[in-house]
């Protein structure tokens, strides 16, 4: 983690751009001031030789900016990867169905690490040996970051994590196997994950960028839309 003139940076220092992010610390003003923030973030990890990608949130861009900042990032190397909607819920509404009974591990052990691992790679598409990279680490499970692995008869289905911050709960890598979807596996895993958290934290409100696949969902549990996260990524 790392300050640097408005850019915040959380580099992983893997071969995997997406944990290797730069963020704004605080609004824009102006686009030669993002400009000014992208080259920061630039040299930053090509200095270090590392792909790379910048996590722009629209809440901290004028209108007019917003539709500038492709062709600002386009100079830079990042090309725009992928549009998030960020969500958040200050409460969550009931089940709207009865859920699976699954058994709930929290990851604390190479079992469940490396199915972490299996499952994520699969839903996210991305090579497994970057996910074990990060996910394998056991540093990474003794700072905040928990997780949970559903199992439907010994077999793992699906993961959810959070992260509890700023007064709020983050929730991150909700992810089920292409076979059991659609029959709630991984709103179980999320609930189950959100509940731990808050018991843990105190904390009732949630936040999460949602993916196609899960804004449905997402928005059935009580999270509304507030804003747009769009990741732009170096090749």
């Amino acid at each position: 983690m790392r300050e640097i003139g408005g850019v915040s940076i959380a580099s992983a220092g893997t071969a995997f751009q997406m944990f290797n992010a730069a963020f704004l610390s605080n609004a824009v003003n102006g686009s030669d001031d993002l400009e000014r923030r992208v080259t920061t973030a630039r040299v930053h990890f090509q200095a270090r030789g590392l792909p790379w990608s910048f996590w722009l949130c629209d809440g901290l861009v004028s209108p007019k900016l917003r539709k500038q900042a492709e062709r600002i990032f386009d100079r830079k190397g990042l090309r725009l990867a992928v549009q998030l909607p960020g969500m958040v819920a200050d409460g969550l509404r009931p089940p709207r169905r009865v859920l699976p009974e699954l058994e709930i591990r929290r990851v604390g052990d190479e079992s469940t690490r490396l199915a972490f691992c299996d499952i994520g790679c699969i839903c996210f598409h991305v090579p497994l040996n970057w996910f074990r990279d990060i996910f394998l680490r056991r540093k990474l499970w003794e700072n905040g970051f928990v997780g949970y692995v559903g199992y439907v008869n010994g077999e793992a289905v699906a993961t959810a994590a959070t992260v509890t911050a700023a007064g709020a709960v983050g929730i991150y890598n909700v992810a089920t196997l292409p076979s059991h979807r659609r029959q709630g596996h991984g709103e179980a895993v999320v609930r189950y994950a959100l509940a731990r958290a808050r018991e843990e934290s105190g904390c009732e409100r949630t936040i999460l960028q949602a993916t196609e696949h899960g804004l449905r969902l997402y928005r059935s549990m009580g999270y509304r839309t507030v804003t747009t996260v769009n990741v732009y990524a170096s090749e």
